[in-house]
């Protein structure tokens, strides 16, 4: 006797962005407020359904700038992993796909679609609760920020918080942020410099802190030409952050 092959299920499919910068020296996520049932007037992270036709990847850039202003993506995008479908939306069964998206501060234009408004948030308020986020957003936020420091540590993503050129003292202040410590200003230059594949000097000079003026760094070409691709742009020796 054949045995009955079950119905595969079938459910709606998102996406949700976390979109991570760095902001006076914080570490900052950009939520909007939700204008719809559910979690009416509650924060969340940017996202919205899969359309027909779409992928992954164009779901999370249509939503990003449906709900922000946001036309052109800022930084480096990366999917970060999937959550449900069961019991993370009070509507019914949802499959959501999270992406990571690391970008210098960029302003957030407007907010439209089922956002009321848009802005950055410090990290922070949302790890110690005083901001709380609709759905399962809060775990997925927490996914991607021990991503991200995992990413400054093996991959030169670490600049894509940054512009084109920045100068060391720029970069740290990154790593900073993130990871959530201080750093030994002359021992991450040591490393950050030292680090073959990493960071090149551009030969230029900028006005640093109370005048003097300090060395413009840019991403290194093989690092540039592997940049959206991290795991074929890998540090070695990685920059570990420091253990507690």
């Amino acid at each position: 006797m054949t045995q009955a092959v079950p119905a595969p299920a079938s459910f709606p499919v998102a996406v949700d962005i976390v979109a991570l910068t760095v902001r006076g020296g914080e570490l900052c996520v950009l939520l909007i407020t939700r204008l719809i049932e559910p979690f009416r007037g509650r924060l969340a992270l940017p996202g919205g359904f899969v359309l027909p036709g779409e992928d992954l990847v164009e779901a999370a850039i249509r939503e990003l700038g449906e709900e922000t202003g946001v036309e052109r993506l800022p930084g480096y995008l990366e999917q970060l992993a999937s959550y449900g479908p069961k019991g993370r939306d009070p509507r019914g069964d949802v499959l959501t796909v999270a992406h990571l998206l690391l970008a210098p501060d960029f302003p957030v234009l407007s907010a439209g679609s089922d956002a009321e408004q848009a802005a950055w948030y410090p990290v922070e308020r949302v790890a110690n609760g005083e901001v709380d986020l609709a759905f399962d957003h809060a775990q997925i936020l927490e996914d991607a920020v021990e991503r991200a420091r995992a990413k400054l540590e093996y991959s030169p993503l670490g600049a894509a918080f940054c512009g084109e050129e920045f100068t060391i003292a720029q970069l740290r202040a990154v790593y900073e942020a993130v990871w959530g410590t201080r750093l030994d200003p002359r021992n991450f230059h040591r490393k950050a410099t030292g680090t073959p594949g990493f960071l090149e000097d551009t030969g230029r000079m900028t006005a640093g802190d109370a005048g003097r003026p300090a060395a413009l760094f840019r991403l290194a070409e093989e690092a540039r030409s592997t940049a959206g691709h991290p795991t074929r742009a890998v540090l070695n020796p990685p920059l570990m952050r420091p253990r507690v």
